[in-house]
């Protein structure tokens, strides 16, 4: 049976990454950071699962964390077949690169490409030594662009960092039968990164050219096809998942 390690795996896109996987038949770690309700909630909810979900505490920004966590989760199931790297610090408020601090800037850096390496580090081993490994991380749209973010240069900059880094590791471990992608979400706001398809259908969305909202499972089913077995000459790519937002031309 495999096993997928997702970061911030309990709430928001991460929870229907998580949904995904176990009504596919897989063995789940999640991790959260900090709200232990939600990680209390779904452990209730999925309590008919077993032994199939395992849920672990993990702040990507401590990196000495994460081989822990890895570790503990590797000696529950035996194996990590797939990372789903999902977590990463976002900062809300709208500003300039000008305006941020040092601290919010090494926080961005720290949390989503300096946390993609430990990761790696810490599963890269284990996948080398079972043949076999899928390796998914989150991005923005536009990302495989190195597109210009305005208000977002910090958080841009790290995920652009990511995707090459994907682009490398894809290169790199493909002799171990290891692959490496990048999914890109669209506009996929609030309460919607919890919903499932059928239920955005009911929602018009005029930005979107497919003209509804995207949802949590349309990351997770492609996050999923990503990880399967059969889909080892998908590597080093970057999928969005837009609605055709990501080729669309603005003039400005």
């Amino acid at each position: 049976m495999r096993h997928v390690f997702i970061t911030a795996g309990t709430k928001g896109l991460g929870r229907k990454i998580t949904e995904y996987f176990l009504e596919h038949g897989y063995q789940v770690t999640a991790t959260y950071r900090s709200d232990e309700e939600q990680a209390q909630e779904m452990r209730k909810t999925y309590e008919q699962e077993g032994k199939r979900l395992h849920i672990e505490q993990l702040d990507v920004l401590d990196h000495k964390q994460i081989p822990k966590v890895i570790k503990r989760a590797y000696e529950v199931f035996g194996r990590i077949d797939c990372l789903v790297s999902n977590a990463g610090p976002y900062i809300f408020k709208r500003k300039k690169l000008f305006d941020y601090s040092e601290e919010e800037w090494n926080e961005m850096i720290r949390g989503n490409l300096d946390a993609s390496f430990h990761l790696l580090k810490s599963c890269l081993p284990i996948m080398r030594q079972q043949q076999f490994g899928r390796i998914v991380f989150l991005g923005f749209q536009g990302v495989n662009h190195s597109s210009g973010w305005i208000y977002r240069s910090a958080f841009a900059a790290a995920k652009v960092g990511v995707s090459s880094l994907m682009k490398s590791i894809a290169l790199e471990e493909a002799e171990n039968k290891i692959t490496a992608n990048m999914v890109a979400p669209g506009k996929i706001t609030n309460d919607m990164k919890e919903k499932n398809i059928s239920e955005s259908r009911l929602v018009q969305d005029d930005e979107t050219p497919i003209g509804r909202p995207g949802t949590g499972e349309d990351i997770a089913r492609t996050v999923g096809y990503l990880c399967q077995d059969d889909s080892d000459m998908i590597t080093g790519s970057v999928i969005e998942v837009s609605g055709a937002m990501d080729v669309i031309h603005r003039y400005l």
